[in-house]
């Protein structure tokens, strides 16, 4: 049996490579493939070294591939009338239809290996995971063999090369697209993970950007089965005219629809096997841990993570945002449909990046881009939002990436570790959430929230208007926080502005004006203060109360453990460095380090005596060593 299949394969490729369409036929796709990788994917003005668009296009242009090999295998026979003759040679279908198959992979394998000098080329012009691109063949590999099964089907059907040309394409076509974006968003989330799961499109993607998984290779491998069977029973209906009897006939269709079925179950019930599954990838970024998995499997109410990215990134951030995504898609998957991921680019759209900007307070940053043509500053976004009912938590591209420089002209941006905060955003947000999305609930100390203001006759209107929002606010909050919010307001200028002299001193507040030439002073500043220490609360560039909420937020979670990361701050006070005879202590030359990270970090002292870092500390600052 298996020299018949190698034989009827040798004769189908010895026939294809004897008419000069073959090296047309080839040439056409080499060429084709190469016009969509270099100008429709604009590989030079993305500045990636990655081969991400070659296989982006590959589904497509497979189907119109592999329908163009099968057309006439079976159509062929057919209008030549020599298929009746074929069936009744010694060989049996399933060596015939074997042999067609197999010859139809050896040529598409040829076609797939002219395109190997545009990854090596790649590799020459930049650091190139190679982990994604072998996946990437093995997934193109996998969908070829399915479209080519579903082409000999159709084909084995008709005896019109051009009808079976087209049935083939559009069949293929509508696999593909079966579980696309485009499709699934017409439906709820049910339907379009079931459509996600039935397309080959999501199991494409999932293997070429590194993750080989056994249920999506078995989803080919069953695609093959169910339309190579089809195919066989075609065949065999066309024997049924000469001398086969009713119940030979109810045979080969119960054994056929067995068949199907046993493929189509199988596939359903393989989705529970998350385990047997390898990532290609170099440090395997698309594998997050047991740790976080174990977390979000426990969620009791859908997450959702949304990444913001802009199409039009820095050139050391562009091949980051891919990587992100994938690594996003990986949760999704961990978490078995409890959270849900979305990528939105808010330049595209007004409406949601007024939402970014008003509801999570995302501001694109300007990033310098340049080419051989101009230099230009470009805004763009680089935000993941990981929101739990209410509470969500924003990570910015400082939080998401390291850059490291070991010469001037010699920069390598990297991600940091984003499973890290990605997993740490969470749990964040859920102990909010689970704490009735208040965190005074994980307050001990109460929190002072002072505001120094003018009288209101001396304020502006839209300063007026501001603080009328924010006292009604403040009174909501503090009847909710059970007395761990206690509040004060205080003018400055009475009682010849001895208040004003004394945070003038203390914390450098000046009287503000509303323009240079005015002549017209107020006071409007806001502290919160806790066991000693004391952050400003900034007041919003547009004067937005929307904004104003966010900045409370954030300082609330400044005192609430567990919401910040600790900074333990070392100096060694005792070393003194000797300018020109006089002693420069080192602790006074640390209060402007220290107002910064204070910004992001809960600041504590520490001396090291133990020889130990305090546990509850995240990072360690040494600001000055001592031997």
């Amino acid at each position: 049996m298996q020299l018949n299949i190698s034989q009827i394969a040798k004769k189908e490729v010895s026939v294809f490579f004897s008419s000069p369409s073959a090296f047309l036929f080839l040439g056409t796709y080499l060429a084709v493939t190469l016009f969509v990788f270099f100008w429709v994917a604009t590989f030079f003005a993305r500045n990636i070294a990655d081969v991400r668009p070659l296989f982006e296009w590959m589904p497509i242009l497979l189907a119109f591939l592999s329908s163009a090999l099968t057309m006439k295998l079976w159509s062929e026979e057919r209008r030549m009338g020599t298929l009746e003759f074929l069936l009744t040679k010694p060989v049996g279908v399933l060596q015939l239809v074997l042999g067609k198959f197999v010859a139809c992979l050896i040529l598409t394998g040829i076609a797939l290996a002219l395109t190997i000098f545009v990854p090596i080329t790649v590799s020459m012009l930049g650091n190139v995971d190679w982990g994604p691109i072998f996946g990437a063949y093995i997934a193109t590999f996998c969908l070829a063999a399915a479209y080519i099964a579903i082409g000999l089907a159709v084909s084995s059907n008709s005896d019109n090369q051009i009808i079976s040309l087209i049935v083939s394409t559009v069949a293929c076509l509508c696999l593909y697209a079966l579980g696309s974006d485009a499709i699934t968003a017409f439906f709820s989330s049910q339907v379009g993970e079931l459509l996600q799961l039935m397309g080959s499109g999501a199991r494409f993607s999932s293997i070429s950007r590194g993750v080989l998984d056994f249920r999506d290779i078995y989803y080919y491998l069953s695609i093959v089965g169910i339309f190579l069977s089809l195919n066989i029973y075609f065949l065999e209906k066309t024997r049924w005219s000469l001398h086969e009897g009713n119940k030979t006939k109810n045979l080969w269709r119960a054994v056929t629809l067995l068949l199907v079925l046993n493929l189509v179950i199988s596939n359903i019930w393989l989705q529970q096997v998350r385990f047997a599954r390898v990532d290609l990838t170099q440090g395997h970024i698309y594998s997050i841990s047991s740790a976080t998995k174990q977390y979000i499997t426990h969620l009791d109410e859908p997450l959702l993570i949304r990444g913001y990215f802009s199409s039009k990134l820095h050139p050391f951030l562009a091949p980051l945002a891919p990587q992100l995504k994938d690594l996003l898609e990986e949760y999704a998957v961990a978490a078995k449909g409890k959270i849900q991921v979305e990528f939105i680019d808010p330049l595209q759209s007004p409406a949601l990046e007024l939402e970014a900007n008003e509801k999570y307070g995302l501001k694109p940053v300007p990033f310098q881009v340049a080419d051989k043509y101009q230099a230009a500053l470009v805004n763009a976004y680089f935000n993941i939002v990981v929101q739990y009912g209410d509470q969500y938590e924003v990570l910015g591209f400082r939080d998401l990436i390291e850059v490291k420089a070991a010469r001037e002209n010699d920069i390598n941006v990297t991600l940091r570790n984003p499973e890290y905060e990605i997993t740490r955003s969470i749990k964040k947000v859920t102990k909010t959430y689970q704490g009735g999305g208040d965190v005074f609930s994980s307050i001990v100390t109460p929190v002072k929230f002072t505001i120094y203001s003018s009288a209101e006759a001396k304020l502006p209107e839209p300063v007026l208007k501001l603080k009328q929002e924010i006292d009604t606010y403040l009174v909501d909050r503090n009847n909710a926080a059970n007395g761990k919010l206690l509040l004060a307001t205080y003018d400055p200028e009475i009682n010849s502005n001895a208040i004003g002299k004394e945070i003038a001193a203390k914390y450098g507040f000046q009287p503000m004006r509303v323009g240079l030439l005015d002549p017209k002073t107020f006071y409007f500043y806001m502290t919160m203060e806790q066991g000693g220490q004391v952050i400003q609360i900034p007041i919003p560039e547009d004067l937005s109360f929307n904004e104003f909420k966010r900045y409370f937020e954030i300082g609330i979670k400044r005192f609430s453990p567990g919401f910040m990361k600790t900074l333990a701050f070392y100096s060694d006070e005792s070393a003194a460095d000797d300018y020109y005879g006089m002693k420069m202590y080192s602790g006074r030359n640390f209060n402007t380090i220290k107002q910064k990270l204070g910004q992001g970090y809960l600041i504590v002292d520490t001396d090291l005596k133990s020889g130990l870092v305090p546990e509850d500390a995240d990072v360690l600052f040494v600001a000055k060593p001592k031997n």
